[in-house]
């Protein structure tokens, strides 16, 4: 059994424990929090073996012997120190996403893993999701034909962040998805936001000077000229996760809040008679998906990777880095109104 420790228990790390609890080949030794009322809750949530180490101090986890992986789900702006020194104790690492919120950091945390020979991979969830491993089937199959453009919008009342905005708390999981469906990376983007709830006045990140912004409108632009816009907001009653991607042969659409059949195929496309367009071969396709809890797959890939001795290829650090890094290209032109900015 694998001796694994879970870093963070707060709203998603407590997802990460639950299904490391129940991983055949794991043994969850040790739960981390600095508040004590969340241990105590895992501890009854879970029946928690009198075994497992629930502490505060992350400290105690170096007299634990033969622990060989940790899953970090802390604030963002804590990872890098974390995973650095998880690093350097000869700890795996799955780490919540962002990997931090500067890519240099990132770059660092990425050498220092190759240089140990040690897996660390990011939760980048929706990378595991069925309907996204089945969209990048479908698109790279070329059943939309030629790519057009892409849209996506992600929005809820909540949860409200302190430590960064909604751009960072939203948007890496669309971009994720658009660049798994393309097999690109953005080679400029732009973003414009409104602060309403957290201005100048609280106290900010030093990339947020104005506030943190609760609406967030993003332009990716791709090596082929495709597009893709992102409308994100986490303070609009009408909760969408919605993304869609359109084509000249139809428009490929994963909608998360229709669990019966999140990923739709319409087809449709035009023929031209004379000046006219007229729509042909128009239908309703829903893809079949493989069952399966995209958390669970994560943390069944994590695994695996160090079982196996194989750095993960969907959500390596590298792939975090990357996400890191167009998010901090967005910042900047956020923060300069909207500027294009190369990442």
């Amino acid at each position: 059994m694998m001796k694994i420790a879970v870093i963070g228990v707060g709203r998603w790390g407590v997802h990460l424990l639950r299904n490391f609890l129940v991983h055949p080949q794991v043994s969850v030794v040790a739960v981390v929090d600095p508040h004590w009322e969340r241990l105590t809750a895992v501890k009854q949530q879970f029946n928690l073996d009198e075994n497992v180490i629930l502490t505060t101090q992350w400290s105690e986890l170096q007299q634990i012997p033969d622990l060989t992986a940790v899953a970090i789900a802390t604030p963002a702006i804590t990872h890098y120190t974390l995973i650095k020194d998880a690093l350097n104790q000869g700890y795996h690492v799955l780490a919540e996403k962002p990997l931090t919120l500067d890519p240099k950091e990132c770059h660092e945390l990425c050498q220092l893993a190759q240089l140990q020979h040690l897996i660390l991979m990011v939760d980048h969830t929706y990378l595991f999701h069925p309907a996204v491993e089945a969209g990048q089937a479908a698109v790279q199959a070329g059943k939309l034909g030629e790519l057009r453009y892409g849209y996506a919008s992600r929005t809820h009342l909540g949860p409200v962040r302190q430590d960064v905005d909604a751009l960072w708390d939203l948007a890496i999981h669309d971009i994720a998805i658009f660049n798994n469906w393309l097999g690109q990376v953005p080679v400029k983007v732009q973003a414009t936001g409104t602060v309403w709830l957290q201005g100048e006045e609280s106290q900010q990140q030093p990339h947020s000077p104005s506030g943190l912004a609760d609406l967030v409108w993003v332009t990716l632009t791709y090596p082929n000229n495709f597009q893709a816009y992102i409308h994100l907001c986490w303070l609009n009653t009408d909760k969408q996760r919605r993304l869609a991607v359109v084509g000249s042969l139809g428009s490929l659409i994963f909608d998360e809040m229709l669990a019966a059949s999140p990923l739709t195929l319409l087809h449709g496309e035009f023929e031209r008679q004379g000046n006219h367009f007229l729509p042909i071969n128009q239908s309703r396709e829903v893809l079949e998906l493989q069952p399966g809890e995209p958390l669970q797959r994560v943390c069944d890939r994590f695994i695996n990777c160090i079982l196996h001795n194989k750095p993960p290829v969907v959500s390596s650090g590298w792939v975090g880095t990357e996400l890191v890094q167009i998010l901090t290209a967005l910042t900047a032109s956020l923060n300069q109104g909207g500027k294009p900015v190369y990442p």
